[in-house]
């Protein structure tokens, strides 16, 4: 189990952290918190439904890693528009669309960071500091989601844009100023994976 998670009887995931690794995660979870954001402000309508219909931010983030985290719909990196024209209505799409589910999108994402900082301090450390977290499906999933999430802020950071660049990375010399951040998206990559495998029917 040590570095790894595996699967509970009856679903969810179990993984063996010690008190650094604890100490990581919920540090990079807090850090992804403050970059995203706080939650409606508290002078928000305390009408369910204005805030159901309540508009979000039309243009993409000026941050590079929450551009990564909130990418356009309709243009971006890989979506080639033939014409000026079509280009234009690409980026009015794309507006509109993050108009109306970004704040949503923010909203999912704070919540699932808040879930790995919540099941991290509900831990009971052992003498040595470390501790076996144990997760059900639904925090399985929202630790996966998270952990995507870190993952994509990580990258972002590191310039990583494909399968290529993770391979670069893992040639860095260790003077490299960048190294630890590289292993540290190295090693949510491997809890990520195995995590996945858990959720696997």
């Amino acid at each position: 189990m040590p570095g790894h998670f595996e699967p509970l009887p009856g679903g969810g995931a179990a993984v063996a952290l010690d008190e650094v690794e604890i100490s990581i995660i919920r540090s990079l979870a807090v850090q992804l918190l403050e970059l995203i954001g706080p939650g409606p402000a508290e002078n928000a309508s305390a009408d369910p439904l204005a805030e159901l219909f309540a508009e979000g931010p039309s243009e993409p983030p000026s941050d590079p890693v929450l551009r990564r985290l909130f990418p356009d719909a309709y243009s971006g990196p890989g979506v080639e528009a033939a014409t000026p024209e079509q280009a234009e209505e690409q980026q009015a799409h794309s507006a509109e669309f993050r108009r109306f589910t970004e704040n949503d999108l923010r909203a999912g994402k704070r919540e699932n960071a808040l879930a790995v900082i919540r099941s991290l301090d509900a831990l009971t450390p052992g003498g040595d500091g470390g501790a076996v977290l144990e997760l059900t499906t639904g925090q399985s999933e929202q630790w996966l989601r998270a952990l995507n999430d870190l993952r994509l802020a990580i990258g972002s950071r590191l310039d990583v844009v494909d399968e290529e660049d993770t391979d670069l990375l893992y040639r860095l010399p260790d003077e490299d100023p960048r190294k630890p951040m590289v292993m540290a998206y190295l090693w949510l990559g491997g809890l990520q994976e195995t995590l996945v495998a858990t959720l696997m029917p």
